[in-house]
């Protein structure tokens, strides 16, 4: 099983009325759901980790999920409102607004022994659920005990406008990275965290530190990726119509594990041997994928039957 372990929530995604006033459109969202569904959607045996609301739109995400195929045994429900998200499209990139006090995501707690790690191939992390401490602390105590037996990816998908102390958050990202074997982030979520600094300077420090893989998307620009062993490259992303690319990160990174999951080069070992054609793969499937959910609105990964691809 692969398992996604954070945030899940109600994205409202701009669109507009019959009248042609600005309006939203509730739709279930959240980094680390997003990357369960769309994981689950390709084929691959998927889990979630993290807290469920309850309530009405808890009860929205938990549908989506079950009908996506994704587990939600190990998730936790409670009486805890959901976390909502408000979103703008300004410039070709999407600004939250998140209302996130006192939700099920925010008062999730790893339950020691309850996830069968041994039979879990990879765990991804990432996005809201770092940003506080509890969060933070939480996922960092589930890394500990996934560490032994599975891979461990993590995505930061910053967030700046939850960010209370930059440099707090910045030395928290750079554990959650040292712990991780492969990394991906957007050019945005890295302007932000290491500035001006050329990818290549931080992919090799990030190397040198134990981390297998890191991937950096671009956008149009597609993505480039760096490994120990076979080396840099780069992949173009296929031009499409773009309705808006929320999500598209999210399902670029449950394509990516997807991808090296089908290929049996996801758990550490094999990950650390991959060769440039098989990374080449990998990453072509993943911009593909991430093409898709960029043609509709909101987070809407692809499902195998939409991709046609030969493995």
């Amino acid at each position: 099983m692969l398992v996604a372990c954070g945030d899940a929530l109600i994205d409202f995604v701009p669109t507009r009325s019959a009248e042609g006033r600005e309006a939203v459109m509730p739709a279930v969202g959240g980094s680390c759901l997003n990357v369960a569904i769309g994981m689950a959607r390709l084929g691959a045996p998927t889990g979630f980790v993290g807290g469920i609301s309850n309530d009405m739109f808890g009860r929205l995400i938990a549908d989506h999920a079950s009908a996506s195929n994704v587990e939600l045994g190990l998730a936790t429900r409670s009486d805890h409102q959901t976390t909502l998200a408000f979103v703008r499209i300004v410039a070709g990139e999407s600004h939250y607004a998140f209302y996130d006090a006192e939700t099920a995501t925010r008062n999730w707690t790893y339950r020691r022994g309850t996830i069968p790690f041994a039979n879990i191939e990879a765990v991804h992390v990432g996005s809201t659920t770092l940003v506080n401490d509890q969060g933070a602390a939480e996922t960092k105590a589930l890394i500990a005990d996934a560490r032994a037996s599975s891979t461990i990816s993590f995505d930061p998908n910053c967030r700046p406008n939850l960010v209370k102390d930059k440099p707090a958050y910045l030395a928290r990202m750079a554990g959650f990275a040292d712990s991780a074997d492969l990394i991906k982030m957007s050019d945005v979520d890295f302007a932000y965290l290491f500035g001006d600094e050329p990818y290549e300077q931080r992919a090799s420090t990030l190397l040198a530190r134990g981390v297998s893989l890191i991937v950096i998307t671009r956008g149009n620009n597609g993505a480039t990726g760096w490994h120990a062993r076979a080396g840099q490259i780069e992949v173009p992303a296929p031009k499409v119509e773009v309705a808006d690319t929320i999500g598209a990160g999210d399902s670029f990174q449950a394509a990516l594990l997807f991808a090296l999951h089908k290929q049996d080069r996801l758990r550490r070992a094999q990950l650390a041997t991959i060769g440039i054609d098989e990374l080449r793969r990998a990453l072509s499937f993943a911009v593909n994928c991430a093409a898709v959910t960029c043609t509709r609105p909101g987070a809407d990964p692809p499902w195998s039957r939409e991709i046609s691809w030969s493995w």
